[in-house]
């Protein structure tokens, strides 16, 4: 749950900064185990690790709108990476984004959701880093972004606007102890709103847990060219029409029943939210569950069978019918039901229901794949039509998939089409051997029944 320039790709990278000094005396495994599965569920190997580098070695560039910033080394390396930091300096940097050395770090790393995670999965993460992770020597490397932007003093000032205190999450008497963990998971460690909430001018999330908002987690924007979806429990575009099993299914696999991940949100899959444990996932998909409908409320998805009727029988109304009868109907049918998990359904994803084709178009332009994963192993991949079909060609039938068997998607243009070319290039298998071989690090133990499995620096 979601991997802008400085959101997926950009809020993951620094997801898990910090630092610390190698702890002196015996290793307590039980809290490394703990602390490595922690890490899994924060998703910091994705953006700590640069494509060929080594596990959290830092160098990911992640572009912003004033320049490229890199990910930081945080393995225990004493010179380039965190290996003279105290628990208190890790603690520090991430609860207020504050680093040992005295400055803020850029808004690229989500502290504001770290700032309220328990102190006991913070000294659990600063336990893995510091005693369960290689040490490297590489190189931090400077941020991409000229003088005078370059100057940390407004980052501070930032971080005062917009960065909450860091306070011990409140629990409310009455509260149920799962819809707590999730809500614990989403709003903490898997900063999930620093993709799938809308951000305001200055770059800040326009709400950063649940309470008295409908804005949180509602999409808004894009990652890297990819529109964000809504993940609250909402038609058109959010996760009305899924179940508690599907939401399960989706983080384990990156598919479903109903869709299947893309983007960023490979990455998420494929490093942090298949390792999570049923438990933690149930309780993260009963808290999405729980988002109710903003003050717009979308109507809900009816199918019309009228299309995949005509196209079934060859009949086809325009040119964006055409292309999608020769090329798209032999996976995803007539009717737009695709083929169990292999080939998602079209007819009521709910991303293609919003007003934005973005993530249409590039998909149909570079393709899609689906990780390799633990409980689904096959990674299915599309192929790209960017070399076999024109810009006006993708826009036709990327419209028609938008608005045809009940769908009520906006519709895309050529011009669309044209400048989403330029920056998608073909997606490659998600395959173990296609990650950066940094990023294929041993799989963590899952927390002892019973321990918190929950936190983030």
């Amino acid at each position: 749950m979601a991997r802008p320039t400085l959101l997926l790709s950009t809020a993951l990278a620094l997801a898990c900064i910090a630092g610390t000094a190698l702890a002196a005396g015996p290793v307590d495994q039980q809290l490394v185990a703990k602390g490595a599965y922690l890490a899994r569920a924060g998703d910091c190997v994705a953006c700590h690790t640069a494509p060929q580098g080594k596990p959290f070695a830092g160098g990911l560039p992640m572009s912003t709108p004033v320049g490229a910033v890199y990910s930081t080394n945080i393995t225990p390396d004493k010179t380039a990476g965190i290996g003279d930091w105290s628990y208190d300096d890790f603690a520090k940097l991430m609860r207020t984004g504050v680093t040992k050395a005295g400055y803020t770090v850029y808004p690229a790393m989500p502290y504001p959701s770290f700032s309220r995670l328990g102190e006991d999965d913070l000294q659990a993460l600063y336990a893995y880093f510091m005693q369960g992770v290689q040490p490297d020597p590489t190189p931090n490397k400077k941020a991409d972004i000229p003088w005078p932007l370059s100057m940390r003093f407004p980052l501070a000032l930032w971080r005062m606007a917009f960065a909450p205190a860091p306070l011990p999450i409140s629990v409310p008497a009455d509260a149920q102890p799962t819809l707590l963990r999730g809500a614990y998971l989403v709003q903490g460690l898997g900063h999930c709103g620093a993709c799938h909430t809308a951000r305001g001018v200055a770059f800040q999330e326009k709400a950063l847990t649940a309470t008295n908002n409908t804005v949180y987690l509602a999409g808004g924007g894009s990652i890297d060219g990819w529109t964000v979806p809504s993940l609250r429990n909402t038609h058109g575009g959010g996760l009305a029409q899924w179940s508690k099993e599907d939401l399960v299914e989706f983080l384990q696999t990156g598919r479903n029943q109903r869709s299947a991940s893309f983007g960023g949100m490979n990455d998420v899959v494929a490093h942090s939210t298949q390792y999570l444990t049923e438990t933690d996932l149930g309780s993260i998909a009963l808290f999405l569950k729980s988002l109710p409908d903003g003050p717009a409320v979308a109507p809900p998805f009816v199918p019309d069978p009228k299309v995949g009727q005509d196209l079934h029988a060859g009949l086809v109304n325009g040119r964006g019918a055409q292309v999608y009868l020769d090329r798209c109907a032999g996976c995803h049918r007539s009717d737009g039901q695709g083929n169990g998990k292999a080939f998602p359904a079209l007819a009521g994803n709910a991303v293609l229901q919003t007003s934005d084709p973005t993530s249409g178009i590039k998909i149909v332009l570079s393709g899609s794949a689906v990780p390799s994963t633990m409980k689904a192993p096959s990674s299915l991949t599309m192929a790209p039509y960017a070399a076999l079909l024109s810009d006006a060609d993708i826009a036709e039938v990327v419209s028609f998939i938008q608005t045809s068997w009940g769908n009520r998607g906006g519709t895309a243009t050529a011009s669309q089409v044209a400048k989403l070319r330029q920056s998608s290039p073909a997606v490659q298998p998600m395959t173990a051997a296609a990650f950066a071989a940094g990023r294929v690090v041993a799989s963590p133990l899952a927390p002892q029944r019973g321990a918190s499995a929950a936190g983030k620096p």
